[in-house]
This record gives structure tokens, sequence and C-alpha cells, in this order.
């Protein structure tokens, strides 16, 4: 069994198809199909369904996708602890949500950049879950998660705290008058959405109607048109609502703080761009609490 091999066997196991494998690794669809059916000759077991969708893991293809991530994981935290030098260079694969993206990551990312910028930074978003799923798959080096982390193989380091605040239009001036609104939130596992709808529950509101956005833009857009409520951190909305644009109410103190943190594996190997970026966060960090 080769890295090669598995290299593929992820990308086909991820993808869901042959196609959009090959199209990923730049690959011909035959070498790509002839690199699965010798991995299940060699391993003596099938590891896709094939059906008329595409291809999905069997029992044996789910355990072996396992081992996949962890192998290719480590061979790419060897690369980095050999080729690590003293001028940080080389790729740096940043995680965030869209809310810690959009106000907290532009000046800290900057500043990195105008230090060290042989070093190629990557920023990708995801929601809470999906993100945590791409630390342990060594697909990122570390990312912003809002909320608590609890993981045995993660550790997290506290970055930034939040204020969260309830967002509606300009002419909202009573939240008495929110019930009958929608909630806007993202699609997935967003924290503020389950911190949102924890609170609703709470306060008895009639069950909300809720309106699933891809963006942060298109909920504040939403928003501000009149569409319904959100929740959001304080420093995402605030310059919007001096303009005019959107109407802040305060959020109940036992649920107002939020703590964004950098997660990270406890068994990756912190190159030294990582281990620069570390030390910049926490420059830069405001105090908040573990």
């Amino acid at each position: 069994m080769e890295s090669g091999d598995l290299k593929v066997f992820q990308a086909v196991a991820e993808e869901g198809s042959i196609t959009r494998a090959a199209a990923r690794l730049n690959y011909v669809q035959s070498n790509v199909t002839a690199r699965v059916q010798q991995l299940e000759t060699e391993l003596r077991t099938v590891l896709f369904h094939r059906h008329n969708r595409g291809m999905t893991l069997t029992s044996s293809g789910k355990s072996l996708l396992d081992y996949a991530n962890r192998i290719l994981g480590l061979l790419e935290e060897a690369s980095k602890a050999v080729t690590s030098a003293t001028e940080p260079r080389g790729p740096l694969t940043i995680g965030s949500s869209q809310t810690c993206a959009a106000v907290r990551l532009p000046k800290l990312l900057a500043k990195y950049h105008r230090q060290y910028p042989d070093v190629a930074i990557t920023l990708t978003t995801d929601y809470m879950t999906p993100m945590a799923d791409k630390i342990l798959r060594y697909e990122v080096d570390g990312a912003f998660i809002s909320g608590p982390i609890d993981h045995e193989e993660l550790t997290a380091i506290p970055a930034f705290e939040e204020e969260n605040v309830l967002v509606s239009e300009p002419g909202l001036a009573d939240l008495a008058d929110a019930p009958n609104k929608p909630i806007l939130v993202f699609a997935g596992s967003c924290y503020y959405r389950s911190v949102l709808e924890r609170w609703l529950k709470a306060n008895a509101w009639k069950k909300p109607q809720i309106m699933e956005f891809g963006t942060l833009e298109a909920i504040i857009g939403g928003v501000a048109a009149g569409l319904g409520i959100t929740l959001l951190p304080r420093a995402v909305v605030a310059k919007r609502a001096e303009e005019g644009a959107l109407r802040i109410h305060e959020f109940p103190e036992a649920e107002r703080r939020l703590v964004t943190r950098f997660v990270m594996r406890k068994d990756a190997f912190v190159s030294r761009p990582l281990q620069l970026f570390v030390d910049e966060l926490a420059s830069m960090r405001e105090p908040a609490p573990v």
C-alpha cells in the first residue's frame, strides 16, 4: 500500500465520485479507477458501494479512511518538520468561522504577512463541527472556533472575547414585537444559531420561522431589510448600527459573552510558521477567560 494510493482513495471518499476526484487530483479518470481497484485487490475487500449517484464507503472503506487521514496527515507533518527553517516559509492553513474571519482576522493576518512574506497563508471558513473535523484530519493547521471545544485530541487557546447582541432592522425599537419575525441564521452547526435557538426556547417564544443563509453578508442584508432578526457579535454589526442600517438589542448577561478559541491538534507538529502565528495571536489577544 503506497501513500499515493491512499491519497487517491481519500479523494474519492471525500468527493463521492471518480470524476470529481480525478479533477481534484488532476488525474485521468482511468488512473483513479485503476488505483482504487488495485487497492481493493491488495486489501481483498470492497471499499466503495457503486451506484448511480456516485460512490459511498463500505464499512471497510470507512475504517481505511480513518487510517488514511492519519497517515497522510502525519506525512505532511513530517515534511513540515524536516523543512522548517530559520526564516519561516511554506504553507500555513488557517480555518475560521465567517464572523471571526470578517472582523477579527484581517488585522492579524495582514500584520503576520508583513512580517513573514514567504509564508503562504490560506484561510478557509466553515461551521464549528466541520471545522473541527478539518483539524482532526490535518486539513488545517489550526482554526478559530466559537464556543466550547471538548475533544481529547484537540487543544484550544483563548483568542477573542465577543459580546453577543440581537440585531434587527432600525425600525424595530422593542423586542416585544420580534416574536413574529423569522430568525436569520447560518445553515449547519453554527454556535451563534444554537445560542439564539436556546434563548428563544427559554423565553417561551413560539417556534420561529428559521431562514438559513450561506454567508454573513446575506444575513446582515436580510436583517437590514426587515426580513428577520439574528444574533451576532457586536463587533460585526457595530459600524452598520452606528450608520443607522441596523439596530442592536442587548442580550441577557448569562449568554452575552462568547470566547473564540484557536484550536489545534494536540499531536500536530508545530512548524515555525504556525508557532510564529500563535505568538502573534498572543501579542494581539484581548484578555479572555479560559
